[in-house]
């Protein structure tokens, strides 16, 4: 049975929604609760805080239920599982119910303070304001190259523009988050997302601070594994190149045949070895491993797609209030993307 995420009526409807994805975050949450609360008693008009437990393993959860029950604006949606980062972010999006919505990270180096600055880039009427990365601390030398390896893959290799050293923080208007409820994909990339439907665009610099606690949740496999995804999503330039990377195989294996029949004909003094022999098969054996791995992605995203299976299961809900199911039916465009 769906269940409502919404707020109990659209007059006291908040003018600003904050989400914030949580995964083993227990350190940091006395610390993430106090500047929050801070952040939301000097925001000019009435908000919410929309906590999405992504299956956390921790005592997490426990805290947060605490929070929602001292504090009438925090919300809560606990996942049944860990459904990963950019679901985390999508369920807490599908759930927002202001006019402009902030995504911001748990750890705190997703300053709150700089919120204020966002809000006002969005009163000057751009509908999605982005935080960009100027100075990142706490990070080693190894995490920067990586990172900024990972921005410059995605710029050559997709055909959206999406801006260099910014994350998921940010602000979204309601008439993008609209479009972005409209977008039924499973494989998600949400900064490629946002940078493809377009609208007024613009940034607000900051400085990222060291992590306040705990260990980052997202290890070299895990950015590597968020480029290959928006990679695959926004671009098909690697099928491209997997298809020309085979006809130039073919045609230099084609060369070679044509150089052996030559050879044989004319009794040339070569010599036919083991190794070469080996050396060619397995070079070309590499590729067309190669080839199919890479197609064999967007096979696999088809797949996940075919299938149809909702993006996320809501295990349970704090702080919500009843009674509004068909106006957050109506948000969602009749597309259903939970199940509680």
């Amino acid at each position: 049975m769906t269940q409502d995420l919404s707020q109990g009526g659209v007059n006291n409807r908040p003018i600003y929604s904050l989400v914030l994805p949580i995964f083993n975050e227990e350190a940091v949450l006395p610390i993430l609760a106090k500047r929050i609360t801070e952040l939301l008693d000097q925001l000019d008009g009435p908000c919410e805080a929309i906590f999405v437990d992504d299956g956390s393993s921790d005592t997490s959860v426990i805290f947060l239920r605490e929070m929602v029950n001292q504090d009438s604006r925090f919300k809560l949606i606990e996942l049944s599982r860990n459904f990963g980062h950019q679901i985390a972010i999508t369920a807490g999006m599908d759930a927002a119910t202001g006019d402009a919505v902030i995504v911001m990270d748990a750890d705190l180096q997703d300053p709150p303070e700089v919120v204020f600055d966002l809000i006002a880039k969005w009163k000057e009427g751009f509908e999605i304001v982005y935080a960009k990365r100027i100075k990142r601390e706490g990070e080693t030398v190894f995490k920067k190259i990586s990172a900024n390896l990972f921005y410059k893959v995605l710029d050559r290799m997709t055909s959206v523009d999406i801006p260099r050293d910014v994350g998921d923080f940010r602000l979204v208007g309601r008439k993008a988050l609209t479009t972005f409820q409209g977008m039924p994909e499973r494989d998600r990339f949400v900064r490629g997302m946002f940078g493809w439907m377009g609208f007024r665009q613009t940034e607000v610099p900051f400085e990222r601070p060291a992590r306040a606690a705990g260990e980052t949740k997202y290890p070299l496999w895990k950015m590597l594994r968020l480029a290959v995804h928006g990679i695959v999503s926004f671009s098909e330039k690697p099928l491209r190149a997997a298809l020309w990377l085979g006809l130039g195989i073919s045609l230099m294996a084609g060369l070679f045949g044509v150089y052996a029949l030559f050879a044989w004909l004319f009794k040339a003094n070569v010599v036919e070895g083991w190794t070469s022999t080996m050396v060619v098969v397995s070079f070309l054996f590499g590729i067309n491993i190669f080839m199919t791995g890479i197609i064999g992605l967007y096979v696999g995203g088809i797949h996940a797609e075919v299938k149809r299976r909702p993006l996320y299961v809501i295990d349970r809900l704090a702080g919500f209030q009843h009674g509004a199911e068909a106006e957050f039916d109506r948000r969602q465009g009749g597309t259903d993307r939970r199940i509680a």
